[in-house]
């Protein structure tokens, strides 16, 4: 273990902005995992970490000892190449399930570990429990099998990554601490870089639906954790997407799952499908595996198959009716035109608030809850016609949700320009 020091005096090394030091780093990671810094002391730490800023040899050595809290991952022993994909997060964003069978069809192994949702953001392991029998923790043994057999599996993180981690999240969530860059790009790259994937590829989203709000921040945050993925020897691009417009036409668990089966049966949104083989490319290419085009892999069915025994194996029933929520709630259009703006953030709250997500960790989802919409930016719509349709199964809920939607769109008259965002703003490697 490197030279003892106290968490008062890397406090206040911080505070007064200066570098902190690869021994002052390895020790305060150290001692909050095993409880010899109080959270009160880690907590003033990360406030002048938000406030005063890491450089790279800072930010590098943080991820490193978050690391070494913990196991690490290794999967050298398979039989085809490794790579992942990792979102920061936003609304509709089911791109990872029709994305980690279509990539293991291509050849390429997919360890995606995820996490549940919290607040407006949906989480992929929610989504898939709606599927009835999915069970989302395996253990190291029977995810090594999967990825040999499968080629992809979606499960939980085991709780021997990062420990660190874990404990620190907890602790920014109640602090005003989590929009430190340092913090958020340690806190991805330290679990990605354990669990030992060959390549990385992060979709980090901008806009009102997203954590980052604006372009700059977010290359920011991009360039920060493709730096660190390239120190650790991983592969790591980064696209900046945009996460103004929720994506696809749903938001919540079941209703998002039966959107990704029909991607992978070659229908689905469009925005969906252009994000899902964008992310595939960059993870084939990560994998050394740019010859085959996912397009093709997602025609043939092949993803559709690799989908099924992903589910399968893990004792889920890919063909059982998705559970659907005993409420439902039609939103009109309250004039006709083309509607210019959907906001994520609007959605989000309103399937948040249906019963999709949950406010603490602790809290349950419904399988069912959320919402659906049946109009795009750039679309007519006809005064009268569904524009939202609300999902629950507490009908009491539905006064919330709809307060939420609550100028959370706009619909100008017949003829009105409207200039479509793109879908991918920006490539960081």
């Amino acid at each position: 273990m490197s030279e003892a020091h106290d968490a008062v005096e890397v406090i206040i090394a911080k505070r007064d902005k200066h570098e902190l030091s690869d021994s002052q780093i390895d020790w305060v990671v150290d001692a909050y995992t095993r409880g010899a810094v109080d959270p009160e002391q880690m907590s003033a730490l990360a406030m002048a970490i938000l406030l005063n800023g890491m450089n790279r040899r800072e930010i590098s050595r943080w991820t490193n000892a978050m690391i070494a809290s913990g196991e690490r991952m290794d999967f050298s022993s398979l039989s085809r190449p490794t790579s992942d994909k990792h979102s920061t997060g936003g609304v509709g964003d089911k791109i990872t399930l029709p994305l980690a069978p279509l990539v293991a069809a291509c050849g390429v192994a997919v360890p995606q570990l995820s996490g549940r949702g919290l607040g407006h953001t949906g989480g992929t392991l929610d989504k898939l429990e709606s599927i009835p029998g999915w069970r989302a923790n395996l253990s190291n043994e029977e995810m090594m099998a999967q990825l040999e057999n499968v080629g992809a599996v979606i499960c939980a993180a085991g709780t021997g990554l990062a420990p660190a981690d874990k404990k620190l999240y907890a602790l920014r969530d109640i602090t005003g601490t989590v929009e430190a860059i340092p913090l958020i790009a340690s806190s991805i790259m330290s679990k990605k870089i354990a669990e030992g994937t060959g390549s990385l590829v992060l979709d980090v989203k901008v806009g009102t639906g997203a954590f980052m709000k604006d372009l700059d921040q977010a290359r920011e945050l991009a360039q920060t954790m493709v730096a660190l993925g390239t120190d650790a020897g991983v592969h790591t691009v980064a696209l900046l997407t945009d996460m103004s417009t929720p994506l696809g036409n749903t938001a919540g668990n079941a209703i998002e799952v039966q959107e990704s089966v029909d991607v992978l049966a070659g229908g689905g949104p469009a925005d969906v499908v252009e994000l899902t083989l964008a992310l595939a490319r960059e993870m084939l290419a990560g994998a050394g595996r740019s010859d085959i085009d996912p397009a093709d892999v997602l025609a043939s069915g092949k993803a559709m198959d690799t989908w099924k025994a992903m589910i399968r194996a893990q004792d889920g029933d890919p063909d059982a009716p998705l559970p659907q929520a005993k409420h439902s709630h039609v939103v009109t259009a309250p004039s006709s035109g083309v509607l210019t703006r959907l906001d994520a953030m609007a959605v989000g709250l309103a399937a948040w608030r249906l019963g999709a997500g949950r406010a603490r960790a602790e809290d349950p989802v419904q399988a069912g809850a959320g919402v659906i919409w049946h109009a795009r930016p750039g679309d007519s719509v006809t005064e009268g016609s569904p524009l939202f349709t609300l999902l629950t199964d507490d009908a009491g809920r539905f006064d919330r949700a709809l307060e939420s939607l609550e100028g959370g769109f706009d619909i100008e008259p017949a003829g009105s320009s409207f200039t479509p965002r793109a879908l991918v703003l920006d490539r960081i490697e």
